[in-house]
């Protein structure tokens, strides 16, 4: 299935690399950390839809999902 003649993997790993860029505009880190994991969520689950499956986009996305995730929980603390 595509559209504008791009793929639906294509057009998650778009939406993923815009999400990341938009996060990178927040004034609170907080915010940044937020926006910035759901894009990674969207580079995980990219990484897995593409094939052959990207081990380097899954393990790098989800490493730094976990380090925003450690943040954003410690500065609630």
């Amino acid at each position: 299935m595509e559209f504008l003649g791009i793929s639906w993997v294509e057009w998650i790993g778009y939406a993923a690399m815009a999400t990341v860029l938009i996060s990178f505009l927040m004034k609170s880190v907080n915010n940044l950390r937020i926006v910035n994991s759901f894009g990674c969520l969207l580079f995980v689950f990219y990484g897995i839809v593409l094939q052959p499956i990207s081990k380097p986009i899954i393990i790098t996305n989800i490493a730094i999902f976990c380090i925003n995730i450690y943040y954003i929980l410690k500065k609630g603390n």
